[in-house]
């Protein structure tokens, strides 16, 4: 059920990247790349963002996400060297809380 859930999460991020791309000169400054722990310690420095969900892209990358309590989020993949990419980032991230009894 959580591999339909990250398939369905990268399917999403998949068609938004591609329906809302810039132009190319924009769309270079927006993807960074750096070391992994160079980009947490980016993201907590910055926006006190902290790792709140993690799976499997594939066996070459891992998709992270993390988020703060004033709503800030950062989409982050990370392939087998340590490089991290950031691909997204936005606001007013919401937790749902689990449904008792409704599947996830």
């Amino acid at each position: 059920m959580i591999r339909h859930m990250l398939y369905g999460l990268v399917a999403v991020i998949s068609a938004t990247l591609m329906i809302a791309h810039p132009h190319s000169a924009a769309s270079q400054a927006m993807l960074s790349c750096a070391g992994r722990s160079d980009v947490v310690k980016f993201l907590d420095k910055n926006f006190a963002e902290k790792l709140t969900a993690v799976g499997l892209v594939n066996q070459n990358a891992v998709l992270e996400v993390y988020t703060a309590e004033s709503g800030t989020w950062t989409l982050v993949v990370t392939d087998v060297h340590g490089i991290s990419c950031i691909l997204l980032s936005g606001n007013s991230w919401e937790t749902m809380p689990s449904l008792p009894g409704l599947a996830t």
